[in-house]
C-alpha cells in the first residue's frame, strides 16, 4: 500500500524537531511549505517555542514560523500531558507522524535513559497514532540497529541478538515495538534507517558536532596541547615521545590508532538525508525499511589523512591490530584512544546495508563521497562555530 501525495500530506506530526535529524526535516518541510505540528519539550529552562525559534534564525527560515504548531509535551505522560480537549483535537486531525525523538547516547552508564526514551515513550506516541488514525507513521531509526550478528544488512527487521551498545539494542527494539504495535492496529508505517549523518555537504553548515566531528576535534585538542608545550616550555614534555615540529611547519604527532578489522565507516551528509527522507514522504509504501546510506564508506585510513592535512599535522597511523596488553602507549595516544572509545565499534565496522527500497523509491538520489573539499568545509564550520559553542552566533 502506498500513499500519494494529498491534503493530509500538507502538514505532519513531528517529534525530536530540535535535535540533529528532527530540526532538518522541520526546516526542510517548512522549505516545501508544509505545516508542522511540533511535539517536544523544555530544556534547561528554556521553553519549546524558543528552542525553536533559535533553531528557525539558524536556518534563516524564520519568517516562515506561521507554519508551525507548537505544543509542550511529555512522552512519559498520559496523552502527552496535554488538556483533554487540546489532546482529542490534535488526534481528530489524523496527520502522518514522524518520530525523530530520540536518544543518541552510547555510554552504557545511559542505558536505562536511552531505553527510557528510545523503547519505553514509544507507547504514548503509538497510542496517539492509534486514537487518530494516522495516515502514515514514520520512524527514524538506524542502519545500526542491523545489530553485529551479520555482516550484510537487509532492509528487513532486525534479527541480530548483539549490539555494539545501548543505542543500537534501543532501535532495534523501537523498530519491534511499532512493527508489531502498527500491524495489530492495521497503521501503515515505514521503518526509516540512516547510517552516520554529518553537515551539509554544499554549505558546511550543522548543529551537531559529533560522529565524524569528535575524532578530528580530539586530534585538534591533542595537538594543540603539544603546539602550547613546544611554544611555552621549549617542547621539553613533546620531546620525550617525538613530538616536534619538522622543516615544513607540521606537527609530527606520532599516534597509532588500534582498529581490530579493516572496516569502513557509512556516511551521508544531512542535506542527502533530507532529500532521501522526502523522497519516501511523497510516496511511502507501508510495512517497509529503507537504509539511507552511502554508497562508497570510508576507510579510517583517508579519514586520517584528511585530518592530517586539515589540521596540519602527520604521524598519525592506524594500526589494524588490538594492542598487547603490554602494549607501551605515549599520552597522546593514550589521551586520543580515551576520547574516542564509544566510536570505535564505527571505525572498524564491517557491516554492509542493502538499499533496494531506497533506491528504487529515490532512483536518481546518490549520496556524494566524502571528498576533502567536503570534509574541510565541515570541518571549517564546525571550528568557526567553536564546535558548537558560538553556533547561534555563527
Amino acid at each position: 500500500m502506498t500513499g500519494g501525495e494529498t491534503e493530509i500530506n500538507k502538514k505532519y506530526i513531528l517529534t525530536g524537531a530540535t535535535g540533529f535529524l528532527g530540526s532538518h526535516i522541520m526546516a526542510g518541510l517548512l522549505l516545501k511549505g508544509k505545516g508542522v505540528v511540533i511535539l517536544g519539550r523544555s530544556s534547561g529552562g528554556v521553553i519549546l517555542k524558543d528552542r525553536i525559534q533559535k533553531l528557525l534564525r539558524w536556518f534563516r527560515i524564520e519568517h516562515m514560523e506561521g507554519l508551525l504548531e507548537i505544543y509542550e509535551t511529555d512522552f512519559q505522560k498520559i496523552k502527552f500531558g496535554l488538556g483533554e480537549n487540546e489532546f482529542e483535537q490534535l488526534c481528530n486531525r489524523s496527520l502522518p507522524i514522524i518520530h525523530c525523538a530520540s536518544d543518541t547516547s552510547f555510554n552504557e552508564k545511559n542505558r536505562d535513559r536511552v531505553i527510557r526514551s528510545n523503547v519505553e515513550n514509544l507507547s504514548e506516541i503509538l497510542d496517539f497514532a492509534v486514537r487518530s488514525h494516522t495516515k502514515f507513521f514514520h520512524l527514524i531509526s538506524s542502519a545500526y540497529a542491523a545489530g553485529t550478528d551479520r555482516i550484510e544488512c537487509y532492509e528487513a527487521p532486525v534479527i541480530s541478538r548483539h549490539f555494539n551498545n545501548a543505542y543500537e539494542e534501543s532501535k532495534a527494539l523501537a523498530e519491534n515495538t511499532v512493527s508489531q504495535r502498527c500491524n495489530k492496529e492495521k497503521l501503515t508505517y515505514t521503518i526509516i534507517r540512516p547510517s552516520i549523518v554529518y553537515g551539509d555537504s554544499v554549505t558546511g553548515r550543522s548543529i551537531r558536532f559529533n560522529a565524524l566531528y569528535y575524532p578530528v576535534r580530539s586530534l585538534q585538542l591533542i595537538r594543540d596541547i603539544y603546539l602550547t608545550d613546544i611554544k611555552d616550555n621549549n617542547g621539553k614534555k613533546s620531546s620525550e615521545y617525538g613530538i616536534h615540529i619538522n622543516k615544513n611547519g607540521i606537527l609530527n604527532l606520532p599516534v597509532r590508532i588500534f582498529i581490530p578489522d579493516e572496516g569502513k565507516i557509512n556516511l551521508i551528509p544531512v542535506n542527502y538525508f533530507t532529500e532521501a527522507l522526502f523522497a519516501i514522504l511523497a510516496k511511502p509504501s507501508t510495512e517497509t525499511y529503507y537504509h539511507i546510506t552511502g554508497n562508497n564508506p570510508q576507510t579510517m585510513a583517508n579519514l586520517v589523512a584528511y585530518a592530517e592535512r586539515f589540521l596540519n599535522i602527520t604521524g598519525i597511523e592506524v594500526v589494524i591490530d588490538n594492542p598487547s596488553p603490554d602494549e607501551l602507549r605515549n599520552p597522546a595516544e593514550e589521551l586520543f584512544d580515551y576520547f574516542i572509545r564509544e566510536y570505535k565499534p564505527y571505525i572498524a565496522d564491517r557491516r554492509i546495508f542493502s538499499r533496494g527500497n531506497m533506491n528504487r523509491t529515490f532512483p536518481d538520489g546518490f549520496p556524494p563521497d566524502l571528498s576533502y573539499e567536503i570534509f574541510e568545509r565541515c570541518m571549517n564550520y564546525a571550528v568557526s562555530a567553536d564546535w558548537g559553542k558560538n553556533l547561534f552566533n555563527n
